[in-house]
């Protein structure tokens, strides 16, 4: 008896050929039966969209949004300086949050829908001003930070163009803000060149956004006339912006712009040590800060007051934006008496030359795509081992540079400021708990930061903001309860954001808060009780001595006490008494 298709078997020598031939042949009978379209399977690829040339820089501008504030008007500045035009996106909101999950795809987390929605509603304002869809493809870019992460962070490119599509924009270009050509770029006539001064005023407007955004949440809650911290930074942020677009002239720069404009053809690699030396040694920045820290000054508080204070963590874009994609948290917290501590930009930027150093380290020896080198071979193994060493000393340096020039602001503007963590010993806090080479998100920076500042005695309460279903927060958050059942007196709190549950999440937080709160109220009496003097003897000489009401005051930070409160009265103590001895 004849078996089905026995007729129309293929022949073939080859087994594996035949079994191939006989498995598509049965893939399509069934399709067939099944009414089932058989056509070869079309890929999406990415579209290709018009470049942004030098030729249209001077007619085009550059939309840019993501971080604060403050880091965002000194990287206006900056790129102003460099001959660009730049606006910068307003803080998105709720509308924007609601627009971006109408024109994307669902199920998406909500800096995404934050970030389109807010850049499609910028765009809808344009063309309610009588812009035409064209009009403004031709004369407006969006610049955004490329990702590849093992998360829905690495959809927001796409997710970018989809709204944009649905929205009426097609063909309106964003800009990935990746490396892809090195340092100089000027070869291929991009509209933006990510070259060697891009990228170092880029890090000077990130440093010093940093900075200012951890001393601005130090004083404000301290301030004797509300208000009075904003005013005073509103005037800052105008020098600094200003600098930023202009820089000073220094004489070590001077001499080394003159240098290049006589030599002409001066080498690549010799302008990069003589700017690079420029930023090492003029202060170009530093001394715009220290003017920065005098504007400061003017500011009065009264550290006397014991404020919880809640040190920020979680997934980068929601524990930096500063509008309801966190809930207003930072604003929040100020209200309900916190003193907030926020985390740098720069921690991601150490964090990811930690990451590049370490890849290299696990793989030495490893050459990728070729055979072992034969045992006698001395000569390629040395070769190869000397390249290997030359790119880890090359990220060893970058992230020497990057501390040291944060700590140079840093002294500049007072030294009150928190220096940035070291990212060998944040590793070497999280091993145990989370393995530094399980990337995504901040990896193992969520847990060794919980760590790093109950055991520092550095905050009360450590606060974790993260988009809804984050995957990468979401390991952390499991890894934490393990952390917080070592650490007995710990109090960490994850919140989930989204662009609903507001009063859910507050009223979450002024739970955990009230801990906070009379842990520090224990703490500031302990701490007056122990100096011997009463809280209005102590406010009696701060009056006597205005220099202690000072917002830049330098406080010693004292072993077992966490709040400023309790820090301030224990210095003004030991002042007292070292008087009156005398």
């Amino acid at each position: 008896m004849q078996q089905r298709g026995t007729a129309s078997l293929p022949t073939s020598r080859n087994p594996e050929a035949l079994i191939d031939q006989l498995l598509e042949q049965e893939r399509r009978r069934l399709a067939s039966e099944e009414g089932l379209r058989t056509e070869p399977v079309r890929h999406f690829k990415r579209p290709e969209e018009r470049p942004f040339r030098r030729a249209e820089r001077d007619r085009t501008t550059i939309l840019f949004g993501g971080l604060t504030l403050k880091h965002e008007a000194l990287i206006k500045g900056h790129l102003t300086g460099l001959g660009y035009r730049v606006e910068n996106l307003p803080i998105p909101d709720a509308k924007a949050f609601h627009l971006g999950k109408e024109l994307g795809n669902k199920g998406l987390c909500n800096p995404a829908y934050f970030t389109v929605g807010n850049l499609v509603r910028y765009l809808q304002n344009l063309r309610a001003q009588g812009m035409s869809p064209e009009e403004i493809n031709d004369k407006y870019v969006f610049m955004t930070a490329g990702a590849c992460g093992p998360c829905r962070f690495g959809m927001y490119e796409a997710e970018f163009r989809l709204a944009l599509r649905n929205s009426g924009f097609e063909g309106f270009r964003v800009l990935l803000f990746q490396q892809q050509a090195g340092l100089n770029q000027s070869e291929m006539d991009a509209g933006v060149e990510f070259n060697y001064d891009f990228f170092l005023g880029f890090l000077n407007a990130l440093n010093m956004g940093d900075l200012l955004n951890e001393v601005g949440y130090h004083i404000r809650p301290y301030e004797v006339t509300p208000g009075q911290t904003d005013e005073v930074f509103a005037r800052v942020m105008d020098y600094l912006t200003e600098t930023m677009r202009n820089p000073p002239s220094r004489p070590l720069t001077r001499r080394v712009n003159d240098w290049v404009a006589r030599k002409g053809n001066v080498p690549g690699l010799l302008v990069m040590v003589a700017k690079l030396a420029c930023q090492l040694w003029d202060e170009q920045y530093v001394g715009p800060f220290r003017e920065a820290a005098k504007k400061l000054d003017a500011v009065q508080v009264d550290y006397t007051r014991p404020k919880p204070l809640v040190k920020i963590t979680g997934e980068f874009w929601a524990q930096t934006t500063e509008g309801d994609g966190n809930f207003n948290m930072f604003r929040f917290l100020e209200e309900e008496g916190a003193e907030v501590l926020v985390e740098p930009v720069a921690t991601w930027v150490s964090y990811l030359l930690f990451l590049a150093r370490q890849f290299i380290e696990d793989r030495s020896g490893i050459r990728e795509g070729k055979n072992p080198t034969p045992w006698y071979r001395v000569d390629e193994k040395l070769v190869y081992w000397t390249a290997e060493q030359a790119k880890s000393a090359k990220l060893a340096l970058a992230q020497y540079l990057l501390t040291s020039e944060y700590d140079r602001l840093r002294r500049a503007l007072g030294g009150t400021a928190h220096p940035l963590g070291n990212q060998d010993i944040l590793r070497d806090l999280a091993l145990g708990y989370y393995n530094s080479r399980s990337q995504g998100g901040e990896g193992h920076l969520e847990v060794a930061k919980n760590i790093y500042y109950h055991q520092n005695d550095l905050c009360h309460m450590v606060l974790s903001l993260k988009p809804f279903g984050c995957m990468p927060s979401t390991q952390s958050d499991g890894v934490q309860s393990a952390v917080t059942s070592h650490y007995g007196k710990m109090i960490y709190l994850p919140i989930e954001t989204s662009g609903e549950g507001v009063a859910n999440a507050h009223s979450r937080v002024q739970m955990v808060l009230g801990e906070a709160k009379s842990i520090c109220k224990e703490e500031f009496a302990r701490a007056v009780e122990g100096v011997g003097f009463t809280l209005e003897q102590i406010r009696d000489y701060i009056a006597d001595h205005p220099g202690l009401s000072h917002p830049l005051v330098r406080v010693p930070h004292t072993k077992g006490i966490v709040g400023r409160a309790a820090n301030y009265v224990n210095y003004v103590g030991n002042l007292m008494r070292r008087e009156y001895a005398s």
